[in-house]
């Protein structure tokens, strides 16, 4: 049995760089992983991207109090063995 990874990534109005952020998770070789983006109510297009990959990641889009509050968000709903986030800027 592998260890499954719940990725938490915390997102405002990042449609910019979000979509790299997820096609370099998705390229990596290591697949027992799941992907919640916790967005907090983007108005540039995000909701859209996120939407285009529902069938690879779980995402809510809704008010939070900041990145801690998304990334708690995020917690709530993972099912991993170990629990990580990376930032919607970072590839």
């Amino acid at each position: 049995m592998s260890v499954k990874f719940s990725i938490i990534i915390p997102s405002l109005n990042s449609k910019l760089y979000l979509d790299q952020c997820l096609k370099s998770i998705f390229n990596q070789s290591y697949k027992n992983y799941e992907i919640i983006v916790i967005d907090g109510g983007s108005k540039d297009g995000t909701v859209e991207l996120l939407k285009s990959c529902q069938n690879k990641i779980k995402w809510i889009s809704e008010s939070d109090n900041g990145q801690a509050d998304a990334i708690n968000k995020g917690i709530k709903l993972s099912s991993g063995n170990w629990i990580t986030w990376q930032n919607s800027d970072d590839y």
